[in-house]
């Protein structure tokens, strides 16, 4: 199948993840994994539509701004186009849990998308989290779920989303493995 949409989930599959109970709250503390660069790039030049829907709790913990946020962002967006990579869009939810209908595992960034985007299949999409929300998001709006992680708790995270009826297309160390053998189906490993 040819994804004609990529969700990305942002903390663990763009950039390294905070130290658990911490978020990333400025452009400082933001770091790319390595190849998630490139991989974006990848995508932008074969055509495909690219959106980050992420959660951003420490917003309404008061932990940063939305303003912050959006210059996290901005500073993303500068990185990826060094590698030639262009985001769509980028769907944030500031809530904490129960307060909304956008928060992953929730569809509504995917659903906001869709409206804001004619045209976008969410069964002709793919999304790619490190979470089981990032998951159950995805399979509950019809797309195809890869996970990316390593270890212990992406083996676990596995688990729990086949036990839920989840159908993973696969679980990925990187966003640059991903790419190149799920949604480019290039026929050789690419350096990250």
């Amino acid at each position: 199948m040819k994804f004609e949409t990529v969700f990305l989930d942002r903390d663990g599959v763009i950039n390294a993840k905070a130290a658990e109970g911490d978020y990333v709250k400025s452009w400082d503390e933001f770091r790319l994994l390595p190849g998630a660069a490139a991989a974006i790039g990848l995508l932008t030049a074969a055509g495909r539509r690219v959106i980050v829907v992420t959660n951003q709790r420490g917003i309404a913990r008061g932990r940063f701004t939305e303003a912050r946020l959006a210059e996290i962002h901005a500073g993303m967006r500068r990185e990826l186009a060094v590698y030639s990579g262009r985001l769509d869009a980028i769907y944030h939810c500031p809530h904490d849990r129960g307060q909304c209908s956008c928060r992953k595992p929730a569809t509504g960034m995917l659903e906001q998308a869709r409206f804001e985007h004619p045209g976008l299949d969410l069964s002709r999409s793919v999304l790619v989290g490190d979470s089981l929300s990032d998951l159950e998001c995805g399979a509950a709006a019809g797309c195809q779920v890869i996970l990316v992680g390593s270890g212990q708790r992406t083996a676990e995270i596995a688990s729990q989303a086949r036990q839920q009826g989840i159908s993973l297309l696969a679980v990925c160390d990187s966003l640059i493995q991903v790419v190149a053998a799920h949604v480019l189906q290039s026929p050789a490993p690419l350096a990250a």
